[in-house]
C-alpha cells in the first residue's frame, strides 16, 4: 500500500518522535556531551506534540490495515508525548547532569515513547505488539540504565523475566483469536463478533482470556502485579514515573480501543472475570501499601490500586466510560510525574541514593517546604481530595460505574479509597512532623534544593494539578470533543 501525502501528515508525530531518535543517535555518537543531546529531544518532543494538531486535520484516517489516527490516539499520544518531555527533564541532574555520558539514556525515552504512540494507534495486533515491544525493550535497559549499582539490573532482570511470560501469553492468545476468526484487525474482529451467528467459542475465549492475562502483567493488575513494587524501588526515579505513566497509560489506551472494537463487553464472562480482576486490585493494591515503609513501594502499591479504579471505568464501557477512563488517567500523569519527580529531587541525583524510605520524608515540610507542598497536593490528589484531578477523576469512575448499574463495583471504589486515606496521610504527616533534629534516633532529610528545570516543571505539574481540579470544563470539554 502506498502512502499518500494525507497519510503522512496524519502519521506526522510518530514520524518526528522516530526522526529525532535516529538524530539524537547520531548527534551522541559524534558528540559526547548530554547538553546538545537533551536540547535535541526536547526540541523533538515538542515538535512532535505541535505536530499532533495538524493531524487532526486529516483524521479520522486508516493508515495501512496497522494503524488509525483519530481524535481518541492523538488525545493519549498527547498523553504520552507530555509525560515523555517531564521525564526527560527529570533525568538529566539525577543521572549526573554535565558530568556524566549518559547520552544513550535519551535514545531509549524517544523509543519508549515511539512504542507508546504506536500503541495508542494500533488497531491491529502486529501494530500492537510492535509497539509493545519497542516499548519494552527499551524499558529494560532504562531500568538497569545505572548499570554500575545493583537495585536496578536486579529490577531490569524482574521486569524482563515477567514481560517475556507477559508477550508469550498475548501471543499466543492472538494466535487462538486468529485461528476461529481469520483475522487480527480489532474492526474486522468487532464486526465478526456483532453477527447473530458469530460468537466466541472456547478457543476466543481462551485467546481474550490470555490477552487479559498479558496485559494484566503490563498494568499491573490483581494477580499479576508482584513484579510493580520490586521493579518501582530498583528503577531510578524518572524512569519509575515513566513505568508508571507512559507505559500504563499506552497499554491501557489500546486495550480500551481494542475491547469496544471487539464488543468484548457483550460477554458475560469476560465481563465478570475482569469485575473481579478489578475488586481485587483495588482492595489489593490499598490494603498491601498500608504496612510499606518504602516510598516508591507504597507509589507502586498505589498505582495498582489507580488502575483498579480505571478498570471500572472501563467496564462501564460506553460514551461516559470512555470519558471517565480519558479523564482519570490525564489525572493520573500529573499525579505521578509530580509525585516522582519531588522523589527525583530528593535523590541529589543519584540514582543509588534515592530517597526512598519514610524516614527520608521526616521534617521535609521544615526544610523544603515547597517540596513537601508539591508531594502533598500529589498524595491528596492521588487520595481523591476535592479541589484536586483526582477528586474529579474519582467522580467519573463512579458516575461511569453508577450509569452502568455496577453497584458492587462502585462500593468497592468508595472503600479503597477509604482504605488509601491512611498510608497518604501517613506520608504527609511525617512531611510535616517536627524538625527531626529534634528527635533523636531519626534521619534527617537531606538538604537539597531542585534545578530551575525541574523547578519549573515541578510547579507547572501542580498548577495544572489544582487549576483542572477546581476548574475541569477544559479539559472535560477536550475529551468530549476528541475521545468521546
Amino acid at each position: 500500500m502506498i502512502l499518500i501525502r494525507s497519510d503522512l501528515m496524519a502519521l506526522l508525530p510518530l514520524i518526528i518522535v522516530a526522526a529525532n531518535a535516529v538524530l539524537v543517535m547520531l548527534v551522541a555518537a559524534f558528540y559526547r556531551r548530554p547538553q546538545p543531546v537533551i536540547a535535541l529531544t526536547l526540541l523533538g518532543l515538542i515538535l512532535s506534540f505541535a505536530a499532533l494538531p495538524l493531524a487532526a486535520d486529516f483524521e479520522p484516517r486508516q493508515i495501512t490495515p496497522l494503524l488509525i489516527v483519530d481524535s481518541y490516539a492523538l488525545f493519549y499520544m498527547g498523553l504520552v508525548l507530555a509525560a515523555t518531555f517531564v521525564v526527560t527533564v527529570l533525568c538529566y541532574r539525577y543521572f549526573g547532569g554535565r558530568e556524566s555520558r549518559h547520552e544513550a539514556l535519551y535514545i531509549l525515552l524517544l523509543l519508549a515513547a515511539l512504542g507508546g504512540v504506536v500503541l495508542v494507534a494500533s488497531s491491529h495486533f502486529a501494530s500492537f505488539l510492535l509497539g509493545l515491544e519497542l516499548l519494552s525493550i527499551s524499558l529494560f535497559a532504562l531500568i538497569a540504565y545505572p548499570r554500575n549499582t545493583e537495585r536496578p539490573l536486579e529490577a531490569a532482570i524482574k521486569y524482563l523475566v515477567l514481560a517475556g511470560f507477559s508477550s508469550a501469553f498475548l501471543l499466543f492468545g492472538m494466535a487462538l483469536i486468529y485461528a476461529q476468526l481469520g483475522t487480527m484487525q480489532f474492526a474486522q474482529i468487532g464486526a465478526m463478533l456483532a453477527a447473530p451467528e458469530q460468537r466466541l467459542d472456547a478457543y476466543g475465549l481462551a485467546g481474550i482470556a490470555l490477552i487479559v492475562a498479558g496485559v494484566g502483567f503490563k498494568l499491573a493488575l490483581v494477580p499479576f502485579h508482584m513484579w510493580t513494587p520490586d521493579v518501582y524501588e530498583g528503577a531510578p526515579a524518572p524512569v519509575t514515573a515513566f513505568i508508571a505513566t507512559v507505559s500504563k497509560g499506552a497499554m491501557l489506551a489500546m486495550l480500551l480501543r481494542y475491547f469496544t472494537a471487539a464488543e468484548a463487553h457483550q460477554s458475560q464472562s469476560i465481563t465478570l472475570a475482569l469485575s473481579l480482576i478489578a475488586a481485587t486490585t483495588i482492595l489489593a493494591g490499598n490494603l498491601l501499601a498500608l504496612r510499606q515503609e518504602n516510598i516508591k513501594r507504597i507509589l507502586a502499591y498505589s498505582s495498582i490500586a489507580q488502575f483498579g479504579y480505571l478498570l471500572v471505568g472501563f467496564l462501564a464501557f460506553g460514551a461516559m466510560a470512555v470519558e471517565a477512563v480519558a479523564y482519570y488517567l490525564a489525572a493520573y500523569f500529573v499525579t505521578m510525574l509530580g509525585a516522582f519527580g519531588v522523589v527525583t529531587v530528593l535523590s541529589e541525583g543519584a540514582p543509588e541514593r534515592d530517597s526512598d524510605t519514610l524516614a527520608d520524608y521526616s521534617g521535609l515540610f521544615w526544610r523544603r517546604p515547597w517540596l513537601a507542598g508539591v508531594f502533598t497536593a500529589m498524595l491528596l490528589s492521588l487520595a481523591g481530595i476535592p479541589l484536586t484531578m483526582g477528586f474529579i477523576g474519582k467522580f467519573y469512575v463512579l458516575a461511569a460505574a453508577v450509569g452502568a448499574s455496577l453497584w458492587l463495583l462502585a462500593i468497592v471504589v468508595a472503600v479503597g479509597s477509604a482504605i488509601g486515606l491512611y498510608y497518604y496521610l501517613r506520608i504527609i504527616a511525617a512531611m510535616y512532623a517536627h524538625d527531626p533534629k529534634t528527635a533523636p534516633g531519626q534521619q534527617a532529610t537531606r538538604a537539597v534544593s531542585a534545578s530551575l528545570a525541574e523547578s519549573v516543571t515541578l510547579a507547572a505539574l501542580t498548577l495544572l494539578l489544582i487549576w483542572l481540579g477546581v476548574y475541569p470544563a477544559l479539559l472535560i470539554h477536550m475529551i468530549e470533543t476528541t475521545v468521546v
